[in-house]
């Protein structure tokens, strides 16, 4: 049984951006599509879709300039034996401003800066540069 979802994404996107594959492939849920969704509006990954076979399943197309990666890093922050909440005005900028974190607030899953514009906090998800 998987107890941190999330963190199995972001380790799937992680690893394969590490070998160099063309997309990953993981589990469908409403979080994991949105964090999906936001990863490409914020230019990390080329697109993800939902692909529904037997069971649906989110599957990215990671994205490159050459051969190097456009995501660097991917880290889970908040875990379930360990949540890590914040306020509006701690949230940090991620790497000076170059990279984003991905927040759950009230109205929804959002960018830190969408989140600090709109005065929300609430569960720092990830960060990624």
């Amino acid at each position: 049984m998987m107890t941190d979802p999330i963190a199995d994404m972001l380790t799937r996107i992680r690893n394969a951006y590490k070998v160099r594959k063309h997309e990953a492939t993981f589990p469908y849920s409403k979080l994991k599509m949105k964090i999906s969704e936001i990863l490409v509006k914020e230019g990390y990954l080329e697109k993800a879709l939902i692909n529904e076979d037997k069971f649906p399943q989110i599957v990215v197309t990671l994205k490159y300039s050459g051969r190097q990666g456009a995501l660097e890093s991917i880290t889970r922050i908040s875990k379930p034996g360990s949540r890590y909440y914040v306020q509006a005005a701690d949230i940090k900028k991620v790497l000076n401003g170059y990279g984003i974190s991905v927040l759950s607030t009230s109205k929804g899953i959002m960018t830190g800066k969408e989140a600090r514009e709109g005065k929300l906090g609430g569960e720092l998800i990830c960060e990624v540069y």
